[in-house]
């Protein structure tokens, strides 16, 4: 659904969907790389490979193989708690990455790679600031 701009904008987005992948990575809380959180490297890796962004988003409650739930409830003292690293790029972009999450996940973890359409925002520039922009 466009919103009748002329350059036919989606719901606010700057020009039109792209075809695109979605990683999701997910690990422990407290797997670590060489004295770093495991969540953290990929992170750093992923940027550092030139992707789009990744987020880290921190689970509440989940089991794995050992099928241990693990919580964050109050009575609970589980440390293990799962985390997602999400990443959405081109394709191409995202399969390239994938070599270096084999060297990371050599003791476990879980991998997903979802078809997605992405859409871009970008900012409405400030003029008092002098044209880059945010919210306002």
């Amino acid at each position: 659904m466009t919103d009748g701009t002329a350059n036919g904008a989606v719901n606010g987005a700057t020009g039109r969907g792209v075809s695109a992948l979605r990683l999701t990575v997910v690990v422990g809380e407290q797997e670590v790389w060489h004295h770093r959180p495991l969540y953290a490297e990929i992170v750093h890796r992923a940027r550092a490979a030139g992707l789009a962004g990744a987020s880290v988003f921190r689970g509440i409650e989940g089991f794995g193989t050992t099928s241990v739930i693990h919580t964050q409830r109050l009575l609970s003292l589980s440390e293990e708690l799962p985390v997602a690293v999400v990443a959405v790029d081109a394709a191409d972009r995202i399969r390239g990455f994938l070599p270096q999450l084999d060297e990371l996940l050599a003791d476990g973890g879980l991998v997903t790679l979802d078809p997605c359409e992405m859409f871009v925002y970008q900012g409405r520039p400030d003029p008092a600031a002098g044209g880059e922009g945010g919210r306002g």
